[in-house]
């Protein structure tokens, strides 16, 4: 993973203007909360994570070095919680539209928060929140994304796939998440200004 390339692509003011780039963490989602003072937008990302994190306690496998996306960034909306109540659908889109337009792909969303291709899960997202009275002070947002592994855990084999599987196409990750990032930016930026104007 070359973050530079990922700096260089970017149009974003804030989100991903700051990478903290591991080879292999534990879980990113829990490397951003250890670390204290982040600039807005700052973002973890491994090249393998040991203890991903998936929604409801269970395990994101991201044991193929180099071939998957796992990254978190971390944001301060400083909102109502209330707000940001269909945050995980907008993280979603962009990532369908960023897929859609690198590449022609059409993915699928299964609510609210798997990105899946032929009934196989190939991203997830995961967001957690620090709410203070009802404020937003933290937004975590967690998403891995199969790239380009072809073979899984057999627990998972079964019902995961990736980009390569599925559409035999070589994806080159730094563009997908600065797209991304691109995206989502715009979008965030409509929640956060609709509700703090």
């Amino acid at each position: 993973m070359d973050k530079n390339l990922i700096y260089s692509k970017l149009t974003t003011k804030k989100i991903g203007k700051n990478i903290i780039l591991y080879d292999i963490i534990d879980s990113t989602q829990d490397e951003i909360k250890r670390k204290k003072d982040l600039q807005e937008g700052t973002v973890v990302i491994s090249e393998l994570q040991t203890k991903g994190k998936g929604t409801h306690g269970r395990v994101w496998y991201t044991d193929a070095f180099g071939k998957n996306i796992a990254f978190t960034f971390v944001l301060y909306p400083f909102i109502d919680v209330n707000k940001l109540e269909g945050i995980t659908i907008v993280i979603a889109k962009c990532i369908i539209n960023t897929f859609k337009i690198l590449y022609n792909i059409d993915l699928q969303i299964k609510y609210p928060n798997d990105i899946v291709c032929n009934s196989k899960k190939i991203g997830g997202i995961l967001t957690e929140t620090s709410v203070l009275n009802g404020i937003v002070k933290k937004l975590y947002i967690g998403i891995g994304i199969n790239i380009l592994q072809e073979n899984f855990n057999e627990n998972i084999q079964n019902i995961a796939s990736s980009i390569k599987k599925e559409f035999n196409i070589v994806c080159k990750r730094e563009d997908i998440i600065s797209t991304f990032f691109n995206f989502f930016e715009k979008e965030y930026l409509k929640i956060v200004r609709e509700f703090n104007e």
